[in-house]
């Protein structure tokens, strides 16, 4: 089985940055491409970026892009996004997914997923 574990949420003011971390661990996997994506309170599951091969395969929704950059240790499974000028409209629980094939900018595209880390902004 595989676990991904994420990290960094919190809370921050608009304009503010956080870094948040996932780290894969169980059976030998590596993830063909790992992947946020966020949740608000009453909607549904969005994309937020994707990483994959080496790190240099890299894809963000048009709300993020710019403001959102994700890294990835392919020797520690760990996938790194950096979000800065947050917004209030960036609030939400962010999870960690990762695809052992493929991958893109879906939900069913991936295989494992993370608990979630809430990320609030306040304005």
């Amino acid at each position: 089985q595989v676990q991904l574990v994420e990290s960094g949420g919190g809370l921050v003011q608009a304009g503010g940055s956080l870094r948040l971390s996932c780290a894969a661990s169980g059976r030998t996997f590596t993830p063909s491409s790992m992947a946020w994506f966020r949740q608000a309170p009453g909607k549904e599951r969005e994309f937020v970026a994707r990483i994959a091969g080496s790190g240099s395969n890299t894809l963000y929704a048009d709300s993020v892009k710019v403001r959102f950059t994700i890294s990835r240790d392919n020797a520690k499974h760990t996938v790194l996004p950096q979000m800065n000028s947050l917004e209030p409209e960036d609030t939400a629980v962010y999870y960690c997914a990762a695809a052992g094939w493929g991958g893109n900018y879906r939900v069913r595209d991936y295989d494992y997923w993370g608990q979630g880390t809430q990320v609030t902004v306040s304005s």
